[in-house]
């Protein structure tokens, strides 16, 4: 971890930068603003997906058996997978289905997915890494061994087994979303508690617990702000690993079951119509893509406009293109 996200300042820790000082930075990296854009631009999508489908006509789950060619073992009847006025991106091979909707439908479902888990894995790592670090002796030991041993677990492997034998009756998103926190909760403990134990020997912390703050006001106060930058960076990295681990358990069979759309899923079903219905596959695999990459550039972008050497460096970066361009 940088020392630069941990340098404290006087009398408390080093916050992140302000919403204003860190949207300039963001700002300054172009890849940054077009990834946020176009990741935006599918949220709003996910958002929308009941507007959307009314604005079409169309529902995610209505079979049109008419659409197809039963003949051929159900491949869509024309051009595209069946694009037309009615069916925007085509239908579904062998169900009919409108695969625009299933599209949007299926983002609600894996970005709700990895968002909620990744809120859940950021609450469990902060307070699981502040109460080893703050609670020290056996608080330490036993959240230490546990994560230890947590790393150690094949977690996709435990994942499939659990969600096998999981009952029905519990929904298949909820399930998903507590198997998928509560494996990956583990990073983020060690980075806060290793960042914990870095500033609760620090001056100011020191001079507040002789002040009589209990720890958990030193905790709220002083540690967590100076935690902030790699914990939001951190998070927002923890997000397309998350959709991801949705996308692979549904493409396994055992994520999010029909007739509820992912992306994932329609993955999995596509393996049987990839040469006779291409678009099928290509429309939730170019998705998934474009979601994960753009998370990713994002993420760097964040880490980099909280560090403040990496923002010096783009800061003189930029200044040198301008100089160029001015040329």
């Amino acid at each position: 971890m940088s020392q630069a996200l941990l340098a404290p300042r006087a009398g408390a820790g080093a916050p992140a930068p302000g919403g204003r000082l860190l949207w300039r930075r963001l700002r300054a990296q172009r890849a940054v603003t077009v990834a946020a854009a176009v990741f935006a631009l599918l949220v709003l999508v996910a958002i929308a997906a009941p507007l959307l489908t009314w604005c079409e006509g169309q529902d995610p789950n209505t079979y049109h058996p008419a659409l197809v060619d039963s003949a051929s073992g159900g491949v869509p009847i024309g051009p595209f997978g069946g694009v037309s006025g009615e069916h925007w991106l085509g239908v579904e091979p062998g169900t009919g289905r409108d695969l625009f909707a299933r599209i949007v439908y299926g983002a609600r479902v894996s970005l709700g997915v990895a968002f909620v888990a990744t809120l859940v894995q950021v609450a469990l790592g902060v307070g699981l890494g502040l109460f080893a670090a703050l609670g020290g002796g056996w608080a330490d030991r036993i959240v230490s061994r546990v994560s230890d041993v947590g790393a150690a677990l094949p977690g996709l492997v435990i994942t499939l087994g659990l969600l096998a034998v999981a009952p029905a009756s519990i929904p298949r998103p909820v399930l998903i979303t507590l198997f998928i926190a509560g494996l990956g909760w583990i990073g983020i403990s060690k980075i806060v508690r290793a960042g914990a134990l870095a500033l609760k020997g620090l001056d100011h912390v020191s001079a507040a617990r002789l002040s009589g703050w209990g720890t958990w006001a030193i905790a709220r106060r002083e540690l967590l702000p100076a935690l902030a930058a790699p914990v939001i960076t951190y998070a927002v990295l923890l997000v397309p690993g998350n959709i991801v681990a949705e996308a692979a358990l549904s493409f396994l069979g055992v994520g999010i079951k029909p007739p509820t759309p992912s992306w994932g899923q329609m993955l999995t079903d596509a393996n049987t119509w990839y040469q006779a219905a291409p678009t099928y596959l290509l429309l939730p695999a170019g998705l998934l893509f474009a979601t994960v990459l753009c998370l990713t550039v994002l993420g760097e972008g964040v880490r980099t406009a909280l560090d403040p050497r990496a923002a010096q460096r783009l800061r003189a970066g930029t200044d040198t293109s301008r100089k160029e361009e001015a040329r």
